[in-house]
């Protein structure tokens, strides 16, 4: 099957250099039908030609004119653009490319893991919400899974108007995410997914972010040689890694057990997950476009260093905007879901201090948290409630990238004071109010007194603050809410949105010297 799929890629190589050579006119895969123009930014269309080729491209009142270069690039740049279309483009050198069904709008970009990753028709009931997937307005754009040494200038993926043919493919939150803010703002959405089951945050970043930050440098150790060679047998391994992940999804939507991982080439002892591999091939051609914002759903496989996922995450959101040359890129984060047998005693957590540390990225401006720790289920980590975390995901972004003045996030923690026997929290986000879910007594909470020892807690209620002790703790000093994998807690505001994992200590828990 992979000496077929590189004879394909061989010919595909064949077929482009073969046109440049004759002088067609060729477009990146990203400037297609059916695509959407971020609208209210400046918007680059280039392509390949010969060199010294007059390039003239004509859109929606806008006719420009460009050279190709001796590297048989050549680049115009469409001005801003209202919403609107669906318009025609045609790009007209010694050969003629019409692209057709163009909306102008906005662009999102949706990438990570397998949640990400987890696409609708495996989701919670897919035969209506695939027969419902009729939204002329919204187009999805899904870039095939790859990885390359050094970052490219295209990637392999094609435009779609979003049908029940083609929605059931496209990942579950994402749709569901563009989905609620077409509803809310009535322009046209585009859907970019970008996304890699099983991987970690590193190869999702640039090596200039790697090298710059003092604290991430040592993501390259043992990597850099396999980077800088760029053997092919790496290629060939990303290409089994991606075929095991389709099947490997149909195992994991029927409850259903699956092969072993591929297994990494002869030879090397890291043969997956290559810093910098997917930003390269993934997210560094989509740079080379204006989009809207980002939504981020990852960390699962980085729950054993969540502490160090504080920094990581961080470095993640700067480089992105830095690479988009966006400085306030708007990005939203799904915290981590549920997974896993709830603790009978409170007890330190990783997977807690990955859904904290995604919680701090909120420190950065133009962020956002979409809380999903009451979706998920104790078997998989793969649940199916797709819809609700994309419409949590959907009023964080209604917010942070449109600005609505509307309740977009449940109950986050500002602060505590010690009262004799027990600990006051205050919140931000309350919104109409505290309220604890079906009116039962307050889960989930936990004190401590200075030896470090969490108990549960009896947890009230006081109109927007929340009381907490134990007859155990006779001078608590920290509070915790949520603190497992799979926290029973039942804390919302009355919009109905879960408050996030939080603690009011900062002592060292699971992975605080993990790397």
């Amino acid at each position: 099957m992979y000496s077929i799929r590189r004879t394909i890629i061989m010919f595909a190589v064949f077929v482009v250099c073969n046109s440049i050579l004759s002088a067609d006119v060729l477009l990146p895969s990203f400037l297609w039908h059916h695509m959407v123009i971020q609208r209210n930014a400046d918007y680059p269309v280039w392509g390949w030609a010969s060199p010294g080729e007059k390039i003239t491209v004509d859109f929606h009142g806008q006719k420009l004119s460009a050279v190709t270069g001796a590297d048989s690039l050549w680049k115009v740049s469409l001005k801003p653009m209202q919403a609107g279309g669906p318009f025609t483009m045609t790009v007209k050198g010694k050969n003629t490319v019409t692209l057709y069904n163009i909306l102008i709008g906005d662009v999102w970009v949706c990438s990570g893991q397998s949640n990400m990753q987890w696409p609708v028709k495996y989701s919670a009931n897919p035969e209506v919400e695939i027969a419902a997937g009729n939204h002329p307005k919204i187009r999805l754009f899904m870039v095939k899974k790859a990885g390359a040494a050094d970052p490219q200038k295209d990637c392999s993926g094609q435009w779609q108007e979003c049908t029940p043919h083609t929605v059931g493919e496209v990942t579950g939150v994402g749709y569901y995410f563009v989905r609620e803010l077409e509803k809310n703002l009535d322009i046209p959405i585009g859907l970019v997914q970008s996304a890699w089951g099983g991987t970690d945050i590193s190869p999702w970043m640039s090596r200039a972010a790697i090298t710059a930050n003092p604290d991430t440098k040592y993501l390259l150790d043992g990597w850099e040689k396999v980077i800088d060679d760029k053997p092919k047998e790496m290629l060939l391994h990303y290409e089994a890694v991606s075929g095991w992940f389709e099947y490997c999804f149909v195992q994991m939507s029927r409850r259903e057990s699956y092969d072993p991982f591929p297994a990494n080439p002869k030879g090397f002892t890291k043969g997956f997950g290559a810093p910098t591999w997917l930003f390269n091939a993934m997210i560094a051609p989509l740079t080379r476009f204006p989009v809207t914002g980002a939504l981020w759903y990852q960390g699962e496989s980085d729950s054993g260093r969540g502490y160090m996922y504080r920094t990581l995450l961080k470095t993640l959101i700067k480089d992105w905007r830095a690479q988009w040359k966006a400085e306030n890129l708007p990005f939203i984060v799904v915290q981590l879901a549920n997974v896993g047998q709830p603790d009978k005693e409170p007890v330190d957590n990783g997977w807690a201090e990955t859904r904290e540390a995604e919680l701090m990225a909120l420190e950065l401006p133009k962020t956002g948290l979409a809380v999903t720790l009451d979706l998920g289920i104790a078997e998989d980590v793969h649940y199916k409630n797709k819809q609700d975390a994309g419409r949590r995901s959907a009023l964080s972004a209604l917010h942070v990238a449109y600005g609505k003045d509307i309740p977009y996030t449940g109950p986050i923690y500002k602060s505590m004071t010690a009262e004799g026997g027990k600990i006051r929290l205050t919140f931000d986000h309350v919104g109409g109010g505290l309220t604890a879910r079906n009116n039962e007594p307050l889960k989930g909470f936990a004190i401590a007194g200075a030896d470090k020892k969490f108990v549960w807690a009896n947890a009230k209620i006081e109109g927007n603050e929340i009381t907490v002790s134990s007859d155990k703790v006779a001078e608590p000093v920290a509070a915790r809410y949520a603190w497992s994998s799979n926290p029973v807690c039942n804390l919302y505001n009355k919009e109905g949105l879960p408050a996030s994992t939080f603690r009011t200590d900062d002592w060292p828990g699971a992975t605080r010297n993990k790397k």
